[in-house]
């Protein structure tokens, strides 16, 4: 059996559409109303998702504002991605592609959070032992399904 070759086109000058390569089609510009709500949408954390963390810290009869939402929607969101940028690179510097939990740390305490540090090492730690009895339960469950299934 012949062996199937590519179907390549003539190089023809008198023909522009096989001749020349043909320029892509120039995309619509953008607004700049549409590039601030983008970038807002990318650089924010969702707002619900703040209001419901800002509602859990004050007594359930209080009300917090839309602006107020929106400020420490804002605040925190930079927060993170200042405390982020210096984790990055960190591990760029160390030439790792994923940050870590101690990478986060390291940020915070280098960054002057020091305070905010020890909380999260704390939390970092409990979040880990967690993880390990999840595990650990998920190891048993799949190793009592076994047992169970050489009764049979």
């Amino acid at each position: 059996m012949a062996e199937l070759q590519p179907i390549i086109p003539a190089h023809d000058e008198s023909n522009p559409v096989i001749g020349s390569p043909q320029e892509p089609p120039e995309p619509a510009p953008i607004t700049e109303q549409e590039v601030g709500e983008y970038r807002e949408q990318d650089r924010f954390l969702p707002i619900a998702n703040v209001s419901r963390i800002m509602k859990s810290s004050v007594p359930p009869t209080a009300k917090i504002a839309k602006d107020a939402k929106e400020c420490v929607q804002e605040c925190v969101s930079e927060f993170i991605s200042f405390i982020t940028s210096e984790a990055a690179e960190k591990c760029q510097l160390e030439k790792r592609k994923t940050i870590g939990g101690e990478d986060i740390l390291y940020a915070m305490t280098s960054l002057g959070f020091e305070n905010y540090a020890e909380t999260l090492k704390i939390h970092l730690a409990k979040l880990r032992q967690n993880g390990a009895s999840v595990a650990a339960t998920a190891a048993r469950a799949d190793i009592t399904e076994v047992r169970d299934d050489d009764d049979e």
